[in-house]
């Protein structure tokens, strides 16, 4: 899962128009030039040509010659052994290369059918093993599993390297590639081979696909009246469940909060300012926007604190990624709450979904995201101010020294 801006970021709800070329011709190609197959119903070349000799006049010739594009269009055309070549999947091709170039694992064009899917997962249900992936060292990892998945069923960890998706090797793959092999039919399998830290020897893990409904909140009162709230997603319920939930804890009174973080692969922007404006004083900064050109936008907090006078301590782990560690961050840096557990992902770049009429769509990182004190998330993440670590071990026997840690430091803040 990513934070974006859905010309909303995946994080902001928004609309942003981004004037880069990379955007420029995007919007040219894909908003004018498909709605211009639909209306006037006339080829791509011929549409695009037309806009291309309107939106070039600004640019370089010396740097950009689109008369060879066009040449090795028609080359393709008329000469491609397998002609008659479809158009539209040649121009998606096009476009999906275009995006590529930039060598940015979380910049991608989706076709429709991708779009569609991409949207499915944002909703909450799709049908999959469960599993958020991304990129890091340039190695394709498992962020997390989610909850009472058939990854995490199956034993699957966040932190494993995933090497192969049954016969494809990932570095030869783009994560989005990955996530479509990945995903499929509820019912059908899919074999992933693992290289896990502590192992000598790969791991294969062949697993099932069902449908995944992500539930985004849970929360239950444990060991002496402490509130254990856990978020596994920032998706479009989670906030409505996240008001339900506090709504019934501070009726319970509890000593203190435990949020639980871990395994939060993020999810809307707002969504996760809205749940930080809990804890924190109204219009204090949560997140600061920077598009690497001294231009930056601060989004502040404007809930009013219901929750700022609890002792609160925050649950990460290297599976803590995106808008969880913005939480986390924003948090950490109010001193509002003590985070415990391990280095979060460090996943802070934020991608602007831009949607185009024919039904295609371009995610494209726009920026870095900050702390509130000026912090980079993006690859050095958020340590915690306590670190506990959870061993193998630990997992398999249901032992989680991390929650245990939250409770004595609450217990002990509780009764100081």
């Amino acid at each position: 899962m990513e934070d974006y801006h859905k010309a909303r970021p995946l994080i902001r709800r928004s609309l942003k128009i981004y004037l880069n070329l990379i955007v420029i011709l995007a919007v040219f190609l894909t908003g004018v030039l498909i709605g211009a197959w639909k209306v006037n119903q006339i080829t791509p070349y011929q549409a695009a040509e037309a806009i291309i000799n309107k939106a070039t006049s600004h640019l370089s010739t010396e740097k950009v010659d689109f008369n060879i594009f066009w040449k090795a269009w028609d080359i393709v055309q008329n000469k491609y052994v397998g002609r008659p070549v479809d158009e539209r999947n040649l121009f998606y091709g096009a476009m999906s290369g275009l995006v590529a170039s930039l060598q940015d694992p979380y910049s991608v064009f989706f076709n429709p059918d991708l779009t569609q899917a991409f949207n499915q997962e944002i909703s909450g249900t799709f049908d999959g093993i469960g599993i958020e992936i991304g990129i890091k060292k340039n190695q394709l990892v498992v962020i997390a599993p989610l909850p009472d998945s058939p990854a995490e069923k199956t034993g699957i960890l966040a932190g494993d390297k995933i090497m192969k998706i049954d016969s494809v090797d990932t570095n030869t793959i783009t994560i989005d590639t990955a996530v479509n092999l990945i995903r499929g039919k509820e019912g059908t399998t899919v074999n992933l081979l693992i290289e896990r830290e502590g192992e000598n020897e790969p791991l294969s893990f062949t697993v099932t696909r069902e449908v995944i409904k992500v539930q985004s909140i849970t929360w239950e009162i444990i060991d002496s009246n402490i509130a254990y709230l856990k978020i596994s997603h920032f998706n479009e319920d989670t906030e409505k469940n996240f008001q339900k939930a506090i709504n019934e804890i501070i009726l319970k009174e509890p000593k203190g909060i435990i949020l639980d973080l871990r395994n939060n692969p993020g999810g809307y922007l707002d969504v996760a300012i809205d749940i930080t404006g809990s804890f924190v004083e109204k219009e204090k900064i949560v997140v600061i926007e920077d598009y690497g050109d001294g231009r930056r936008t601060e989004y502040k907090s404007d809930d009013g604190g219901s929750l700022s006078n609890y002792p609160v301590v925050v649950l990460v782990n290297n599976g803590s990624a995106s808008a969880s560690e913005i939480m986390a961050g924003a948090l950490q840096d109010y001193g509002v709450a003590t985070i415990v557990g391990e280095q979060t992902f460090g996943k802070g770049s934020v991608q602007e979904l831009t949607e185009f009429s024919d039904g295609s769509s371009l995610k494209l990182s726009v920026a870095k995201w900050l702390t509130p004190t000026g912090r980079s998330i993006n690859e050095e993440g958020i340590k915690p101010d306590v670190e506990v670590k959870l061993s193998e071990d630990d997992y398999n026997s249901d032992r989680d020294p991390q929650l245990e840690k939250a409770i004595e430091i609450l217990t002990g803040s509780s009764n100081s």
